[in-house]
C-alpha cells in the first residue's frame, strides 16, 4: 500500500471512530445497556409475573434503583442506576406494576409510564355513617369488610384516641388515593390522621377534639346549605347555655339505627345516649362524618337568638330558623304541610 493510500486509509478511520463516538455519545444509555446485556449485567425484554413496586415520597433515583434489584425486577444496580442518573427523571409516589426479570431500560420506561400506576381513588363525602364508609372503602378496594370491622377496633393501630367511643366522626371525608398494598388498618389509619390534620388547622385542642367533633357531626347531618351550617350551631350552642335538650332527630335517628328525617315517639323514648331528647347537652359522641365547613360551623356559629329550626322543604334544604316556639310551630306546620304533599319523604 502506498504511503498516500494509507495516509487516506488512517483520516477515514479517524472520521468513522468521530462518528461513532458522537453517536454513541448521543445513545449512551442504549450502548451501556446492549453491552450490559451482553455481558449478563441485564436482563433482556419486558420479563414474566407481575409485580407491584411502590415509589413513596422521598424516595430518590438510588432508594428506587435498589428496591428494583431486590424485588428482582432487574438484574443489576449499576445498570439501571446508570440509567436513572442519565435520564434524571421526575418520579411520582405510587405503586406501579412491573414485570420479574425486566431490562433496565424497560423498568425505567415503565416507571415512567402513567398507565403502569395503580391506585384506588376513593371519595368518602361528608355525612356519611361509619359503618357506609367501611362499605364503601371495603367495596372499593377489595379487602373484606370484616377486615374493615376488626380494624376498627384496633385503636392503638389506627391512632383513634382515648375518648372517642368509636371511628364514627374520626373518619374525616376527602378524596383518599390508595395503593393496592393498603391495608384496612392503613386505611383507617390514614383518614384518622386526615381528621387529626384537619382539627390541627382549626386549633382545636386535644381535650376538646371530642366535643367538637360530636357536634360538627350532628350540624352535618341537619343543616343542608351552607349558611345554615352556622345557624344551626348557633341554635344547639343556645339551647346548652339555657339548659335545654337539644333535641335532634338526627341524633335519636342515629341511636335507634335509624336512617330517616323524622322520628317516632318509640324513637324519642328510646334511652340510648345519643337520645338529645331525653339526655341533656351532646350525644355521646359524633353520628357521622363531618366535614370542614361542619367543623368551622361548630367552632364559629353564627350571631343570633334562634332557639329552633325546621327544615320545610326537604328536596331545598330550605329551613325556617325561630327564637320563640310560637314561631317553631308555625315553621312545623309548614313542614307538616310539605310532608302531606310529598308522601314518599319520611
Amino acid at each position: 500500500m502506498s504511503k498516500f493510500a494509507r495516509r487516506r486509509l488512517a483520516l477515514i478511520l479517524a472520521v468513522v471512530i468521530v462518528l461513532v463516538g458522537a453517536i454513541g455519545y448521543a445513545n449512551r444509555s442504549a450502548i451501556r445497556s446492549s453491552f450490559d446485556q451482553l455481558l449478563g449485567n441485564d436482563y433482556v425484554g419486558n420479563g414474566y409475573s407481575s409485580v407491584l413496586v411502590e415509589i413513596t415520597p422521598g424516595d430518590n433515583g438510588e432508594t428506587i434503583a435498589n428496591s428494583l434489584v431486590e424485588m428482582g425486577v432487574v438484574k443489576n444496580f449499576r445498570t439501571i442506576y446508570k440509567l436513572i442518573l442519565d435520564a434524571n427523571p421526575k418520579f411520582y409516589p405510587g405503586t406501579y406494576k412491573l414485570h420479574l426479570h425486566m431490562s433496565a431500560q424497560a423498568a425505567l420506561d415503565a416507571l415512567l409510564d402513567p398507565k403502569a400506576s395503580i391506585t384506588n381513588n376513593i371519595l368518602i363525602k361528608e355525612g356519611l355513617r361509619a359503618n357506609v364508609i367501611l362499605d364503601k372503602l371495603s367495596a372499593e378496594t377489595g379487602i373484606a369488610r370484616s377486615e374493615f370491622s376488626a380494624a376498627a377496633k384496633q385503636r392503638a393501630a389506627i391512632g383513634l384516641p382515648a375518648d372517642a367511643v368509636s371511628v364514627e366522626g374520626y373518619l374525616f371525608p376527602a378524596t383518599y388515593t390508595f395503593s393496592p398494598k393498603s391495608t384496612a388498618v392503613s386505611i383507617l389509619k390514614t383518614m384518622i390522621s386526615r381528621m387529626q390534620e384537619e382539627l390541627d388547622k382549626f386549633g382545636v385542642k386535644d381535650a376538646d377534639r371530642h366535643r367538637v367533633l360530636t357536634l360538627a357531626s350532628i350540624i352535618q347531618k341537619e343543616a343542608r346549605q351552607e349558611p345554615d351550617f352556622y345557624k344551626v350551631s348557633r341554635v344547639f350552642t343556645n339551647r346548652i347555655k339555657a339548659g335545654m335538650h337539644l333535641q335532634s332527630d338526627a341524633t335519636v335517628s342515629y341511636g335507634v339505627d335509624g336512617n330517616t328525617v323524622s322520628t317516632s315517639a318509640a324513637d324519642r323514648a328510646n334511652p340510648n345516649g345519643f337520645n338529645t331528647y331525653l339526655h341533656a347537652g351532646l350525644p355521646i359522641g359524633p353520628i357521622s362524618s363531618p366535614g370542614a365547613v361542619a367543623i368551622d360551623a361548630a367552632l364559629h356559629p353564627a350571631t343570633g337568638s334562634w332557639l329552633f329550626f325546621c327544615a320545610i322543604n326537604l328536596e331545598s334544604g330550605e329551613t325556617v330558623f325561630s327564637t320563640t316556639l310560637a314561631e317553631h310551630e308555625k315553621a312545623v306546620a309548614l313542614w307538616r304541610a310539605w310532608m302531606k304533599e310529598h308522601p314518599g319523604y319520611e
